[in-house]
């Protein structure tokens, strides 16, 4: 008997198999579509539709789509993986005050001082702001900013002249108390902002009136809490140190050094200041009051404590009232 087959000996394929490759890649597709639809049929209709799709020979396709399915998730997640070992490198790299800012804790300072003293400047330095960005016109209100410093998250406070008698008793009373509610539950430390001794052009600052302005306003408690920094130093001969600067002191600074306990940083603040001494700035404050808070922690008014004390009387009182209605019930 002759044998019944073509002439190259193969099995005639089935219609299914005996098409092109687009023929081929379209049944794949529907195949797997279909497959994947059955899924969130009943299983009385989806075990049907598998049988078809094992009878045509279309099932045998679908491992071929779902490898090429995880190849291309793989892919997507190499992709993801550079981006971020890119990210680390680059974020590596730059400057301190752009790391991350949660990798340590952050810091809360208020920095206060006479009018002209450089107070405003030295915010907008730690900030990393221009002159051009800095707010102009005569500071009312106590103003919070945010930023990060030295991989810190830093918050800073600048006060209006509430050492001076600019802003009347009853104003600088309420902008000190409000300087405190902004940095709650206490500032780490209190920048006394002065001209440097000998750098003044027609404005003198006495740095003892300035402290104990600050021990009428704050309390005796605040001393340990105050670093004075000395502005204005490129008015000055670039060899005088803070120790000279001391000795020839004529504005009560050694008393208040004496009294706050904190030796005077000494800053270059001006607005056109390279970027490179900026950052040397602010790496220089922000080492001074982790110092400070290592030693001393946070401060806290005593009109705070005053406060929490009558808050925890008044919610004791309460939940005495609400104890009475429940035992009644």
């Amino acid at each position: 008997m002759e044998c019944q087959c073509d002439k190259d000996g193969d099995v005639v394929p089935g219609w299914w198999l005996g098409g092109n490759s687009f023929q081929m890649g379209g049944f794949a597709v529907v195949g797997y579509l279909l497959y994947r639809f059955s899924q969130t049929l009943p299983a009385l209709i989806r075990w049907p539709i598998r049988l078809f799709c094992s009878l045509t020979g279309l099932s045998a396709l679908w491992g071929w789509v779902s490898h090429l399915v995880r190849t291309l998730r793989g892919i997507k997640r190499f992709i993801k993986f550079m981006s971020w070992m890119w990210r680390c490198i680059v974020g590596s790299s730059t400057d301190g005050d752009m790391s991350n800012p949660s990798s340590k804790p952050g810091l809360r300072l208020i920095l206060i001082g006479p009018t002209g003293g450089g107070r405003t400047t030295l915010l907008n330095t730690l900030l990393g702001n221009s002159d051009k960005n800095a707010p102009k016109g005569l500071l009312l209100n106590c103003t919070k900013q945010m930023t990060v410093l030295d991989g810190r998250e830093v918050t800073l406070i600048d006060t209006p002249d509430i050492l001076g008698s600019s802003l009347g008793i009853n104003r600088r009373a309420r902008e000190a108390l409000r300087s405190l509610q902004l940095v709650s539950p206490g500032p780490h430390a209190f920048l006394l902002v002065l001209q440097a001794p000998g750098s003044s052009m027609g404005i003198g600052h006495d740095a003892n009136q300035a402290m104990q302005a600050m021990l009428e306003l704050f309390g005796e408690g605040v001393v340990g809490h105050i670093i004075p920094v000395l502005t204005h130093a490129d008015r000055l001969d670039g060899r005088l140190t803070v120790d000279q600067l001391l000795k020839v002191d004529t504005g009560g600074l050694r008393r208040a050094v004496s009294l706050c306990g904190q030796k005077p940083e000494l800053v270059n603040n001006r607005p056109d200041c390279p970027p490179e001494e900026q950052s040397a700035t602010r790496r220089q404050l922000v080492e001074r009051v982790m110092e400070l808070k290592d030693v001393k922690g946070y401060f806290v008014h005593e009109l705070q404590r005053r406060e929490d004390r009558i808050k925890e009387e008044l919610l004791n009182d309460m939940a005495s009232a609400l104890a009475g209605k429940l035992g009644h019930m």
